[in-house]
């Protein structure tokens, strides 16, 4: 988002407790995803300046759901799924709410057949009108073999490629599988003059099988003698070196304990709408031996699927710990009825250790910081619905130097503190949601410095920023039996203050500068319950790295085309859908260090006036490698 890429283990929450992400997010029982753009510190200890993507869970609601729907997609992919929700006991005090979902996977793309499931339960109890008790529990399971990514051809940008090559495709290929399972509890109390005490607390445990046959690298014999070995892409005739990858039994396990006071005051005469809380979570990785090991050269055609496995486990891996408490106070300053002022600020103490479970060379890192990350905004309300807002924040990510003999100041930690400006209105009417935002991102980097080949070679310093300014906007118009969306966004992205010329004033790797969606849905008057759908995702060119001769993946554009029918059985809502897909050869598999394609249509409105955005649409956002949910 905005140019930055959101990190699956910083940049997640579920109902606003962290969670980890490094797996597949089933979308099934989630009532909404919404997309908060642009730095959080006020709303995370750390994460990247991108934004941060939370998932709303389904919860018990008053009016009785029984729901099923049946969708087809690509080439044969069945999904089945149903929604019953159901409130009884006296005075209804007891709501269940219970997801399943079914789908056997089977995407255009070769050698790429899979299975998920979903069950989910939801449950609340209203003992009083003023105390809700809410609890939940989720189990999810995904199992499809990874799709690896295209790359440079030596120093050349390849002609597009067929797109249902999958280059994980040998005889002994192991699908990725990944489990996980989730269960919060929430109690909610309304106090005296309108104050309300909330304490949730959820837990997350996630275990995984991470195998593919990993293309990484190659040897030309060209030029001769010597020849030349790319370490980071493909040799020009479209060989590669391939590798045995497995990494079994993954686990990753996120605790978090959310205590939150909120209420109304007045002082002076003006009303102050105060939140202040405390977020105390635990993160613990624990990962057994590992295999890289060398299968032989293969083609980016696809044609050698014969090579020999090599499973026997060769590598050590690093297990993890981190604990954090975090402290926040915000205060939503209402000067009058069309004023407001925003006021936020956050205090993190982080704790991070991680060890190789090597014991002859264990290389432990083990440190402790405090940041704070203050925030602060003003909004007015021209009109009813219509507003605008200016917005400045911070955002902070965390690093250590790896333990590792090459770097001269291995073990040591930094700080990378972002910093947002953004410029924003947005507006509301029955029939038109519009939003548009200028802002400005400057993210600090870090660089190796030095020749890094060697013990003592290599030291990692702060190495200039990347700073990103951009100017997005989204339209939504509903007009009798259309619904319309549109999103834009145009990007000036650059690296300044780097010590390594090649980088330094131009533009980062895989971020296109021109961003355009479109989505439309057309409900047929003559056949009730059926709609029409469409959508467009288009980009500009991205730069691959600074080396390349063509330095720049074409840009490129894809297309989506659904049918959807729904009706009413004996008052069961039964939805069917059927879609598909069309793209150009895949060029965003091109670039490095993109692993796949995973598009985002996506229509962003604020929530607040603080530029966060928020994506009610459908699809909704896909954050795996390969997967578009529904």
């Amino acid at each position: 988002m905005r140019g930055f890429v959101i990190d699956n283990r910083f940049n997640y929450r579920r109902d606003g407790l962290p969670i980890n992400a490094e797996t597949s997010i089933a979308l099934d029982n989630k009532a909404q995803v919404e997309v908060l753009k642009g730095t959080s510190g006020m709303q995370a200890g750390t994460s990247a300046p991108g934004g941060l993507v939370n998932f709303v869970v389904k919860r018990p609601s008053d009016v009785p759901i029984r729901r099923a729907s049946l969708e087809w997609r690509e080439s044969a992919t069945v999904t089945g799924a149903v929604d019953l929700n159901q409130r009884f006991g006296a005075g209804e005090a007891f709501g269940v709410r219970v997801n399943a979902a079914a789908a056997t996977i089977d995407p255009k793309v070769r050698s790429a057949k899979g299975e998920r499931h979903l069950f989910a339960v939801a449950a609340d109890w209203r003992l009083n009108p003023d105390t809700l008790i809410e609890a939940e529990i989720e189990h999810s399971r995904r199992s499809q073999p990874s799709v690896p990514g295209f790359s440079l051809l030596g120093g050349n940008v390849p002609a597009p490629v067929d797109p249902r090559i999958n280059l994980n495709n040998q005889a002994w290929a192991l699908p990725v599988v990944l489990e996980g399972n989730t269960a919060s509890l929430r109690w909610q109390q309304k106090l005296a003059d309108g104050w309300k005490f909330v304490a949730h607390a959820a837990t997350q445990r996630l275990s995984s099988d991470d195998r593919i046959a990993f293309p990484f690298g190659c040897f030309d014999p060209e030029p001769a003698p010597n020849g030349t070995y790319y370490p980071d892409r493909y040799c020009p005739n479209g060989t590669f070196d391939l590798y045995d990858f497995r990494s079994d039994n993954e686990r990753r396990r996120t605790d978090a304990l959310d205590l939150t006071l909120s209420g109304t005051l007045r002082i002076g005469g003006i009303e102050h709408l105060i939140s202040t809380g405390v977020l105390h979570s635990r993160v613990k990785n624990r990962f057994g031996l590992q295999t890289f090991a060398y299968s032989g050269t293969g083609n980016v055609d696809g044609s050698i699927t014969d090579l020999p496995a090599n499973p026997a486990p060769n590598d050590f891996n690093t297990d993890r710990d981190e604990r954090s408490t975090e402290l926040s106070l915000r205060d939503a300053i209402r000067l009058d009825a069309r004023n407001t002022l925003w006021l936020g600020v956050r205090h993190t103490r982080l704790q991070r250790e991680s060890v190789r479970n090597d014991p002859s060379d264990p290389r432990p890192t083990d440190y402790a910081q405090s940041f704070t990350t203050p925030f602060v905004a003003a909004s007015h309300a021209w009109a009813p619905g219509q507003l605008v807002y200016v917005s400045w924040g911070r955002g902070v990510e965390s690093d250590v130097t790896p333990n590792r003999r090459r770097y001269s100041n291995a073990g040591e930690a930094f700080t990378q503190t972002s910093r947002q400006v953004e410029v924003g209105a947005r507006g509301t009417t029955d029939l038109v949601d519009w939003n548009a935002a200028l802002f400005d991102i400057r993210r600090p980097r870090l660089g190796d410095l030095g020749t890094c080949d060697a013990d003592d070679t290599c030291v990692r310093r702060p190495d200039g920023e990347q700073r990103h300014r951009g100017l997005e906007a989204g339209l939504a118009l509903k007009l009798d039996a259309w619904t319309l969306r549109a999103g834009a966004q145009w990007l000036h992205a650059r690296v300044e203050g780097s010590a390594n010329p090649a980088i330094d004033g131009k533009e980062p790797t895989n971020v296109p500068a021109r961003t355009l969606k479109l989505q439309a849905d057309h409900r047929l008057a003559a056949l009730p319950g059926l709609t029409l759908q469409g959508a467009l995702v288009a980009e500009s060119a991205r730069r691959c790295c600074p080396t390349t001769v063509r330095r720049s993946a074409a840009g490129a554009a894809s297309t989506r085309r659904a049918l959807r029918h729904a009706l009413e059985r004996y008052g069961t809502h039964v939805a069917r859908r059927r879609g598909q897909r069309g793209r150009p050869p895949c060029l965003a598999r091109v670039a490095l260090p993109v692993r796949s394609c995973v598009l985002v249509p996506a229509r962003a409105t604020h929530a607040a006036p603080v530029g966060a955005g928020r994506s009610l649409s459908s699809p909704k956002l896909a954050i795996m490698r390969g997967s578009v949910p529904r």
